[in-house]
């Protein structure tokens, strides 16, 4: 029967439309969930079996039925916060392992780590302001060594246009690859702090001076062509025991309120800034409120960075970092740093750096669980360094210890000359290489111990979006899982010790009606 001789069959226009309309809706739902069933999907996989961001035969979806293998649903009416990006550091070590490969091979490690479509597509990045326990190309520094020198006249960024600076590293990069930049600081000049040796606060006579100090960072950096997304004040003021700067959160609040708020204000600044960067998540939850819960101070603040060193102290205050965004859902969370470091508390009986591909599971369950939390962004420390977890830079006197060995994402063997890409390399690749900038986190159901799973809709190039859903096993054998969205269901199996990234173009009408920024 046609749908005109079936809507003949009542009796006035108006029941006739009616009728047309709703057969016309079922017919038209039934061609897109007949397109929809064994619509491909790409996956792809890294196993401890030895795959590698390796790319498998495609998965199809199928009709959703009532199974007892693991589901995960996509709520694809749910969507979470909007993602930034995945990297590491820019550091002086870095450039300095790397410069002794061959040239073509410097390329190739510099590809495997920018590139969106041959390597990993980091897309956020860290690059500290001055000296580091890894600018390890010289020396102790800052960019104003000269006491008293409040007008900047002697300020300088040449040692970061050297051979082996980060701001020829950075240009280096984005020969492959597009990425934010976030930039911390250890300490200002010693000359601004009360006492270098002991009590390492800064004096508040030389507010005016840091901010103008920070000023001219941006400036001389946008100069070289070189644009900083976002200035974090300090990187683990130490409201702590261990940290770098002793400078509490009321006195931050001055500062930022009072004086680099202010003048960059007053400069048209385009610069974002962080709040500084406490060192683990708990922190970060108790003392940023001091700072954003003042309505001048919280105008300035545009991310809330921390770092990850939770899980030194088997803590990972995961619902901790859930209350701050919660608090404070405007501000996108960045976790900007965590690795693995004697002198940070990893135990001396595990070797540094590490090269074995199970590691990355760990790192996976913590990329997981902070982008769970609410962070938009999620970039490691050391980027590059060599066989023995260095070369690092010694100056006691601001917490740059000897011997400071740490794992790196690539490892750089400077004697054989041969490279290594760890675990974490991997599993970090998986989400920067699919889940690009721009990307929303859509809520995800399904609770299983020993899985995860985590969906994206991630923006096109070109213009339009697509699905990744991310999935981890962290089980010693392998899993069988059902990925279900739109009334289907995608039969996967996970192989041990694994991260697998699906990817499909979403059904056509589907995407506007989402909340999609």
């Amino acid at each position: 029967m046609t749908l005109n001789s079936y809507a003949r069959r009542f009796a006035s226009p108006r029941a006739m439309r009616g009728a047309l309309y709703c057969l016309l809706g079922i017919f038209l739902a039934s061609l897109c969930l007949g397109s929809a069933l064994g619509q491909e999907v790409k996956v792809v996989v890294s196993s401890g079996a030895g795959d590698r961001l390796t790319l498998k035969p495609p998965a199809q979806f199928q009709r959703q039925a009532t199974s007892s293998v693991p589901g995960y649903n996509i709520e694809t009416g749910v969507m979470l916060q909007r993602m930034e990006g995945f990297g590491a550091s820019f550091l002086e070590a870095g450039m300095v392992c790397l410069g002794d490969l061959p040239p073509a091979d410097q390329e190739a490690v510099l590809r495997s780590l920018f590139d969106p479509v041959e390597g990993a597509g980091f897309s956020a990045m860290k690059t500290p302001i001055a000296a580091t326990d890894f600018m390890s190309a010289g020396p102790y520094y800052t960019y104003d060594d000269t006491p008293g020198d409040v007008e900047m006249k002697h300020f300088s960024i040449q040692r970061d246009l050297g051979p082996n600076g980060v701001i020829t590293y950075i240009k280096r990069a984005r020969q492959y690859g597009k990425f934010v930049l976030q930039a911390p600081m250890d300490y200002p000049p010693d000359w601004m702090l009360i006492d270098v040796e002991k009590h390492q606060d800064v004096d508040p006579k030389y507010y005016d001076a840091l901010a103008h100090y920070y000023w001219r960072y941006l400036q001389e950096y946008q100069k070289q062509g070189v644009f900083i997304d976002y200035l974090s004040l300090f990187n683990e003021p130490r409201n702590h025991d261990g940290g770098y700067t002793q400078i509490s959160y009321p006195e931050i609040l001055d500062l930022l309120k009072n004086h680099v708020g202010p003048l960059f204000k007053k400069a048209g600044v385009k610069n974002q800034i962080m709040l500084s960067e406490a060192p683990t998540r708990r922190e970060a939850a108790q003392y940023y409120p001091t700072v954003l819960d003042d309505p001048e101070a919280r105008q300035y603040v545009k991310a809330l960075p921390y770092h990850g060193y939770d899980f030194l102290k088997q803590a990972n205050d995961f619902d901790k970092l859930a209350r701050l965004h919660q608090a404070y859902p405007d501000l996108p969370l960045w976790m900007t740093e965590v690795c693995y470091a004697y002198d940070a508390g990893t135990p001396h009986t595990t070797p540094l750096p590490q090269y074995d591909f199970a590691d990355g599971s760990f790192w996976g369950n913590m990329i997981f669980s902070d982008i769970r939390a609410g962070a938009s962004a999620w970039v490691y420390w050391n980027m590059i360094l060599d066989q023995h977890g260095g070369p690092w830079m010694v100056s006691p006197v601001h917490r740059d210890p000897d011997p400071n060995a740490q794992q790196p994402v690539v490892v750089i063997n400077r004697e054989t000359k041969k490279v290594y890409y760890t675990g974490l390399y991997y599993y970090l690749a998986h989400f920067s290489k699919f889940v690009r900038p721009g990307a929303v986190r859509a809520q995800m159901d399904g609770d299983y111990p020993g899985l995860q799973a985590m969906a994206f809709l991630s923006p096109e190039p070109e213009g339009g979006w697509y699905w990744v859903v991310q999935l981890l096993n962290t089980r010693p054998t392998d899993a069988e899982v059902r990925v279900q969205y739109n009334g289907r269901s995608l039969p996967l199996t996970l192989p041990a010790i694994s991260i697998t990234t699906c990817v499909w173009k979403p059904l056509a009408g589907t995407i506007g009606n989402m909340p999609v920024p």
